[in-house]
């Protein structure tokens, strides 16, 4: 059975909802284009535009603490830069993120919508060419769909794979099979990558990204069953290319 590219998604804002995509140009050494290009910073966060650092995902809004974020459904609009919420069906909030008024708009928002656990009004941040991904380095993240499917047996319940927020999920691999890719190349298409490393995750995952409840513990859970905290896999791109759904991945040999 060929492994094959089930679905591909992007974080346009860190801590938000995600973007579904048919195809993806990539570049190498890059993430997805858009991917956590943004982040709502706390107010007290000393982000720096013009001297972008990585910082730790505790300076902006997140699921780990902010699980009502998983209660908006937000689009996002690389043309005109424009972020749309959506809650309950119902807009509410849009305003372009390259614009003074539009990003304070969804600001105004956020501080309205988490109240004191915001710490002040939020800064919509981001910097030419940086990313406010968890990992310090720029990569594709990978979740096989088997080893999610796998850990429904140690959760003793069903498990919504977007709880692990990846860009690639991949079908047709045995489970936990991506984890043996560490430090080798794979094929996606004419597309290669090498995997980097594991994926260890945080609370983030407690919170169904449907219900925005914390109703499971995936950490403890993955920590019971297989004695490691992992799902999934980091892969930085070799050269430029792009991916579509279906396309099929070349295991190493």
């Amino acid at each position: 059975m060929p492994i094959t590219v089930d679905a591909i998604y992007r974080y346009p804002v860190k801590g938000l909802s995600a973007q579904k995509l048919d195809h993806v140009a990539l570049k190498a050494g890059e993430m997805l284009p858009y991917d956590r290009a943004y982040a709502l910073a706390l107010a007290a966060t000393p982000f720096d535009p013009a001297n972008p650092q990585h910082l730790p995902k505790t300076n902006f809004l997140m699921l780990m603490r902010d699980e009502k974020l998983a209660a908006l459904q937000t689009s996002f609009e690389p043309e005109t830069k424009t972020l749309t919420i959506v809650r309950n069906g119902k807009r509410v909030a849009r305003g372009r993120l390259d614009d003074a008024m539009g990003r304070a708009v969804i600001e105004q928002f956020f501080a309205a919508y988490l109240g004191g656990v915001a710490r002040g009004q939020p800064r919509l941040v981001s910097a030419p060419n940086h990313n406010f991904s968890d990992a310090r380095n720029k990569v594709v993240s990978i979740v096989n769909l088997a080893s999610v499917k796998d850990f429904e047996r140690v959760a003793g319940a069903p498990v919504h794979p977007l709880r692990f927020r990846g860009n690639l999920y991949i079908a047709g691999a045995a489970p936990w099979a991506e984890q043996g890719w560490v430090g080798k190349e794979i094929g996606i298409g004419k597309l290669r990558l090498k995997i980097e490393k594991s994926i260890d995750r945080c609370a983030a995952t407690h919170v169904n990204p449907e219900t925005a409840e914390r109703d499971l513990n995936v950490v403890p859970a993955l920590q019971r069953g297989y004695g490691h905290i992992n799902m999934g896999v980091y892969g930085r791109v070799l050269a430029d290319g792009e991916i579509a759904r279906g396309d099929e991945l070349t295991p190493p040999s």
